[in-house]
């Protein structure tokens, strides 16, 4: 519509879209508008942005009804997108332009993890508050036994530290399941790149790589780490695309490096 209107409500994932559809069609949430009452059907940094947009519907003599059949009507052209093959969203982190409508990197990660049914591959560079990050993802886990999910990610060793490999490990696995993996969860099956543990600052490499693909059909390429800063807050950048092939594509790169030794499991 005009003047920029509907464009936090195309930042929503499919599910919350079609949460505040149902919300205004039942009378669960109606007019005015605030963003206590929105909070309940979107995530929270989106609440307050959506309460003021329906809230213009209303300026304009919308009615719930009409609002959520608008709701269905872009829905239904989201839909019509990606089957026409329009099969690539931008996504992004940090400060948002009013006019400019990208998915959020937050929920698009959450959406994907919580949207998973077979497997699940991650690759990270850095990850601090994982637990907040990665919550959609154990809770599927528990929900879903046979759900396989791998995660490559980079074991850094302090400059000048010395310690021998194994304990490198052990103190990052430690690390990991304390504080960047919801307590009590499955935990994932992760994998490494021994040269990040070089003692010498030539031969050390690290596994930079950021990006998630999801039953071997949609891949998740981004800048942002798996941090609450660049999930959040940071400026980042990412590619959120729709393809058996691309998504193949990663996945048997990740699975030659592991068949060549050139990427390794860490034993929990």
């Amino acid at each position: 519509m005009a003047d920029g209107i509907t464009n936090n409500l195309l930042t929503l994932s499919d599910s919350d879209i079609r949460s505040v559809a149902t919300a205004l069609r039942t009378g669960r949430l109606c007019a005015p508008f605030n963003s206590t009452a929105v909070g309940r059907f979107v995530t929270s940094k989106f609440s307050d942005k959506v309460a003021g947009e329906l809230q213009a519907f209303v300026e304009q003599e919308f009615s719930s009804k009409q609002i959520a059949t608008l709701i269905d009507l872009l829905i239904i052209d989201r839909r019509s997108h990606r089957k026409s093959g329009e099969a690539i969203d931008v996504v992004t982190s940090g400060p948002e332009e009013s006019s400019v409508a990208n998915r959020d990197t937050s929920v698009v990660v959450r959406e994907m993890f919580a949207n998973a049914k077979e497997s699940v591959l991650v690759a990270g560079y850095a990850v601090y508050q994982g637990q907040q990050v990665f919550r959609a993802l154990a809770e599927k886990m528990d929900e879903l036994s046979s759900l396989n999910v791998r995660m490559f990610l980079d074991i850094q060793r302090p400059i000048g530290d010395s310690t021998i490999d194994d304990i490198v490990i052990r103190r990052f696995l430690r690390r990991f399941k304390t504080q960047e993996w919801p307590a009590g969860k499955r935990l994932p099956d992760l994998f490494y790149d021994p040269r990040s543990l070089q003692a010498g600052s030539k031969q050390r490499a690290c596994l930079h790589a950021k990006c998630i693909v999801v039953d071997h059909r949609i891949a998740f390429v981004s800048s942002a780490n798996f941090t609450e800063a660049a999930q959040e807050r940071n400026i980042e950048v990412g590619l959120l695309v729709r393809s058996p092939a691309v998504s193949r594509q990663l996945t048997t790169h990740f699975g030659k490096l592991l068949e060549a030794g050139l990427l390794q499991a860490a034993q929990w």
